[in-house]
């Protein structure tokens, strides 16, 4: 098999599981309880919050672990708009967003509140100069994710971070959920209030992720029932799940560091080859994320394509997972104002440290042969 989707999801790491196994089954006290069980449990998972403290240069406090990406986009989006609408209801985000970062902000248009959708330029890249053009002085929020999921275009969050440090009353949350592992992004430095992470896109396991939330930034819960997560999250505590979320995360800054090259080189041998391809056209930034190249067939059905992939164990997707089964046009190539028939019929491959150049060739050998036994089909059909 070769698996080249990981921005859909990764295969959980041996050693995560292993972490996951031996808390579920020796560590499986609730942390609230006050007897010596409970404590036990209660220090692992502190334990835990303070090494992804560590790991992602932040305080112990600012660490609220979560089920992942979309309930981090949500209490961060929700929570800022809920516990701060007094001072104003204007938020910004851009048109390339997460659908749980869109859905999130057309719940709260619902709720009364007035969201500014930001355009994007050809590779899908906000221009920070626009965010500054749309502020106001009632702006409470603007979201930006760090990477896109789609194409692999990298945000310039130390840029926006930078303008908005004139703009002390609008907190700045990033989606970094496709960046975790992938790029640097010096929260702190960057400005950056608000930032959602999710486990199972770095080799962990679903379920798990984390919101990081700067300690001047007060949200509105989005459950409530107990003081679990500095009371911004009530509920019993996963334990299991937090601590292989966080050895995932130790191991996926260990690749970075040490293998970002070797992931960017094996990005710039998947490019050279699609390119190389008659019928294709590339998407992508060239100087995007390390580990996400879009490209389109025009005249071919995306779903066709991957089926005949997936007939020789090669798994490939096309949009988002979340927004895969949804009507044909990319929303995120449509904004870019790309033409409809690369819109609808757009392919990503999403890399991780685990794949090797010689799976690339296989699929790109492979994809030559789909494409020329699905020729005379397409032709027909137009």
């Amino acid at each position: 098999m070769i698996y080249l989707d990981n921005s859909a999801t990764t295969h959980p790491l041996p050693e995560v599981l292993e972490s996951f196994h031996k808390v579920a089954d020796r560590y499986y006290a609730n942390p609230s309880s006050v007897h010596r069980f409970g404590s036990e449990a209660e220090y692992l998972l502190q334990q835990s919050r303070k090494q992804a403290a560590q790991l992602l240069n932040v305080d112990v406090s600012e660490v609220i672990f979560t089920s992942g990406g979309t309930e981090g986009n949500n209490m961060a989006i929700k929570g800022i708009a809920l516990q701060h609408q007094s001072r104003g209801k204007h938020m910004i985000t851009s048109k390339v967003e997460h659908p749980s970062v869109m859905e999130a902000f057309r719940a709260l248009e619902s709720l009364g509140f007035e969201v500014d959708y930001l355009d994007v330029d050809a590779e899908g890249r906000v221009n920070p100069q626009q965010v500054e053009s749309v502020i106001r002085k009632d702006t409470i929020l603007v979201s930006i994710m760090s990477v896109n999921n789609e194409l692999g275009t990298v945000q310039p969050i130390e840029a926006i971070g930078s303008i908005l440090k004139d703009y002390p009353k609008a907190f700045f949350h990033v989606d970094h959920v496709q960046g975790l592992g992938k790029i640097d992004l010096p929260l702190k430095e960057a400005g950056v209030d608000l930032c959602t992470l999710s486990g199972h896109k770095i080799h962990g396991l679903k379920g798990t992720g984390a919101l990081i939330a700067q300690n001047h930034v007060s949200l509105f819960p989005l459950l409530h029932g107990g003081s679990q997560e500095h009371e911004q999250r009530a509920g019993t505590e996963n334990l299991p799940g937090t601590v292989a979320f966080v050895k995932a995360l130790r191991l996926i800054e260990e690749n970075r560091k040490q293998k970002i090259n070797k992931l960017k080189s094996l990005r710039q041998h998947l490019w050279n080859e699609v390119e190389r391809i008659e019928q294709v056209v590339i998407n992508s930034p060239k100087q995007g994320a390390p580990h996400i190249v879009n490209f389109s067939l025009p005249g071919y059905k995306p779903e066709v394509v991957i089926h005949a992939l997936g007939e020789k164990d090669i798994f490939i997707s096309t949009k988002s997972a979340c927004s895969s089964k949804q009507p044909d046009v990319s929303s995120v190539l449509k904004a870019c104002r790309l033409d409809h028939d690369l819109t609808t019929s757009a392919l990503r491959v999403s890399l991780s440290y685990q794949n090797t150049e010689e799976e690339i060739d296989v699929f790109i050998d492979t994809l030559k042969k789909v494409i020329e036994r699905l020729q005379p089909t397409m032709e027909r059909s137009r």
